[in-house]
């Protein structure tokens, strides 16, 4: 471990020393471009020499670097959509670097089409296979609740991405279950993004600068999840003016606001939600929704989130952040759950002013609980708690960049319960992991290269050394083919297992020494990428991608839920399989936003015994969104989504018996004992349930007082046509128990 430092800190003092060196003939050009009128960073504009082929795009933090430029006076200029122009001359030295920070101004001209979008920019410039991009602009396309828009809606029609239901639902992406997806805020390790009901994130809309979503084929600069990684950066805040939404709907209310501290040089941003969807349901739903005589939707959260941003002269950034978010379901007389999750992080960028690098980097700590009472039964609980902290490298080049970095996680888990035969499970366990990685990026007129390597290194199991690769060919200027490939690795998994169909409670247990698995099996769970696509830009609206993945799970540790005795182990492992083929068609213009997404995909778990479809294997999966502005100064904007899959498997009852627990040994009477009802089971997962579909909607309409002012009014109904669609079967009391109903809503948005 300790040589394994010490050879990657060698390597970025060495690669420091030949940035320094190099292009001493030539020049660099680099800076951070940002919206005069907030200070915020415009990601993904074009910057370029006029009359050269010599140019860049700035990246998520509004950065752009044009290396090894020949010494000469040039017009620099910077064009994005929805801005203005900008034009300015320069002066480029032999072996200096040229920093210019630049402000762009909203342009007035407002154009009919969209010509050429910063999604597109991206496409051309980076391999981005099995990845979308979403701002804050798309998040607002999906029919909000209440008129609050919230990202948990828009991942759910990702191209291969399943979502398992409106209550208690979790998201599964392409073949992966929750805990194998990492998501990052800021840098940070969340380990419970969305609330009970899954209409609602942890996530703030408002806070949101831009997400990744990589659902698989990720790049090398990532590790520690086998499936997928969604990587959210949080808004600077505005540096010119306080600003801020204050808003109220039948669901629930939020704050948030966000202004300068020094004008120019520093910001703040604070955001606060909470939901009083357990009290306002009672009143405004009038039937019972679930398994309980109660009426009602007993969920509530709050979420709060704070940020201070700091910002030198040559474009160099510190934040510190942190959270704490809230959960409750409590079904009277049933369970009662909860869970928080609260953190303290800190991100940096610095710009040596000698050395053609940047340097970024973040440390964060973080804790997570959850407890679950059910009846007279032990409560059972959950906890993570640690650090994770990192440092990476970028190293411009005339024709791509080098990145490299490591990261450091330390943390314990906790997991108390009981298994079927009442016998305590407790496992707690301290654990720490390193990596390291590089990444290059080679760039010419028609291919991008991207590979990579990454080595992972898990406390007391051992090393994973993980290839990566990705590349993209432009064939013509609207056609694009795209692939990626790599290995992946973890150490943590949930207590809920992969045939469970609705739990609530998904604790985490790390992998360490103390998960007792089988003989001549390794502890580490690892899966293979592989993901091939295809790009097309019909017309300067339309755009047409085509993606076929396969995830090979080599190996998957899951709960045993069918321990007889003390004896057997407490944990299986198994292997899965996840192949498919996913369809996205997109049109956007000023007015008008479409987005439709069909996916096809097949998932398989197998142990020693036999071959079974977890309980996400959706086959079929078919999503429809629009949004539509209209009216005058298109003060009006109508939202639809559609989603429709085909059934989830589950497992078919065969019959009931007795179980009699012959307390009092041979002497037990068991023709007069009482025993417990027993339910005897089918194949695992061997039925499928019927269809799902829902239609949500809203309408809202925006009223302006001034430049600076405004109220949006908005009403909205989920479950449109009031489908019926089956959440799980109640085996013992014979009944169906069904999803969300029809469930209108009415909110109110002011914007200051």
């Amino acid at each position: 471990m300790k040589k394994i430092i010490i050879i990657f800190l060698f390597i970025i003092q060495a690669s420091l020393l030949i940035a320094q060196q190099a292009n001493n003939k030539n020049g660099s050009i680099r800076g951070f471009v940002t919206d005069k009128e907030n200070g915020e960073p415009v990601m993904f504009c074009n910057v370029f020499l006029e009359g050269t082929t010599m140019g860049s795009t700035t990246n998520i933090d509004g950065m752009y670097n044009i290396s090894n430029v020949p010494v000469g006076i040039y017009n620099l200029m910077i064009t994005y959509i929805g801005f203005d122009t900008l034009k300015l001359k320069i002066n480029v030295e032999s072996g200096k670097i040229l920093t210019k920070n630049l402000q762009l101004e909203k342009s007035n001209v407002q154009l009919n089409e969209v010509k050429i979008s910063s999604e597109r920019n991206e496409m051309k410039t980076e391999v981005k296979t099995a990845s979308i991009k979403i701002t804050k602009k798309d998040i607002e396309m999906i029919p909000t609740i209440g008129g609050e828009a919230d990202i948990a809606q828009y991942i759910q029609v990702i191209p291969g991405v399943v979502f398992t239901g409106d209550q208690g639902g979790q998201l599964y992406i392409r073949g992966g279950s929750p805990i194998q997806n990492k998501v990052l805020l800021d840098g940070m390790i969340i380990y419970s993004p969305f609330h009970s009901i899954g209409l609602f994130s942890v996530f703030d809309t408002d806070i949101i600068a831009v997400s990744d979503i990589y659902t698989g084929g990720f790049s090398a600069k990532y590790g520690g999840r086998i499936s997928s990684i969604m990587d959210i950066k949080t808004i600077d805040g505005n540096k010119k003016r306080i600003e801020g939404k204050l808003s109220s709907n039948t669901f629930g209310s939020k704050l948030f606001i966000q202004g300068p501290l020094s004008k120019n040089k520093s910001s703040f941003v604070f955001s606060g939600k909470t939901s009083y969807l357990d009290k306002s349901s009672e009143l405004l739903y009038k039937y019972p929704i679930l398994y309980f005589d109660e009426k009602g939707l007993p969920y509530s959260f709050t979420d709060l989130y704070g940020k201070l941003h700091f910002q030198s002269k040559n474009g160099s950034k510190f934040n510190i952040f942190g959270f704490n978010f809230n959960d409750n379901v409590n079904y009277i007389n049933i369970s009662n759950l909860g869970w928080n999750s609260s953190g303290v992080g800190s991100e940096f960028i610095l710009l040596p002013s000698n050395t053609n690098v940047l340097i970024e980097g973040n440390f964060a700590y973080s804790f997570y609980n959850i407890e679950i009472q059910e009846n007279a039964a032990p409560i059972r609980k959950s906890s993570i708690s640690g650090y994770n902290m990192g440092i990476d490298f970028t190293y411009w080049k005339p024709k791509g960049h080098i990145k490299y970095g490591f990261d450091i996680d330390g943390f314990s888990t906790n997991y108390e319960s009981f298994n079927s035969l009442n016998h305590k499970i407790g496992l707690p366990v301290n654990t720490s992991d390193f990596s390291a990685y590089t990444n290059y990026q080679y760039k010419s007129r028609r291919f991008i290269f991207e590979p990579g390597f990454r080595i992972q290194y898990y406390g007391n199991i051992g090393a994973s050394l993980e290839p990566r690769f990705g590349a993209k060919y432009i064939a013509t200027e609207k056609l694009r083919i795209k692939a990626s490939s790599g290995v992946y690795s973890q150490n943590i998994l949930s207590t809920t297992s992969d045939r469970d169909v609705v739990s609530l409670f998904s604790g985490i247990i790390s992998t360490d020494v103390e998960v007792n698995i089988p003989e001549n099996k390794q502890k580490l769970q690892k899966a293979n990428h592989a993901i091939l696509g295809i790009e097309y830009d019909v017309n300067s609206s339309i755009d047409f991608q085509i993606e076929g993945y396969i995830k090979d799970f080599t190996q998957l540790i899951n709960i045993n839920k069918n321990m007889l005795s003390e004896d057997d182990d407490e944990f299986i492992v198994e292997k899965g399989l996840a192949q498919g083929i996913d369809f996205l068609l997109k049109y956007k213009n000023r007015k008008l936003y479409l987005w439709t997404v069909y996916s096809l995909g097949y998932v398989t778990r197998e142990n020693d015994d036999f071959k079974y479809p977890p309980h996400f294997d959706r086959r079929h999966n078919i999503n429809f969104v629009s949004s539509y502005k209209f009216g005058k100064r298109d003060s009006w904007k109508s939202d639809l989504r559609w989603n429709m899959g085909s059934g989830f498997p589950f497992t078919q009852t065969q019959g009931f018996y007795e179980n009699i627990n012959f307390s009092q040994g041979i002497n037990t009477d068991y023709t007069s004992a009482n025993g417990s009802l027993n339910v005897n089971y089918d194949e695992v997962n061997g039925g499928r349930l019927p269809y799902y579909h829902r239609l949500d909607a809203s309408i809202s309409k925006n009223i302006k007082f001034n430049k600076k002012t405004s109220l949006d009014i908005t009403a909205s109904v989920t479950n449109l046509y009031n489908r019926q669609n089956i959440f799980y079967f109640n085996r013992v009391k014979y009944e169906r128990i069904d999803q969300l109903p029809i469930m209108p809503s009415f909110g109110l948005s002011l914007k200051f």
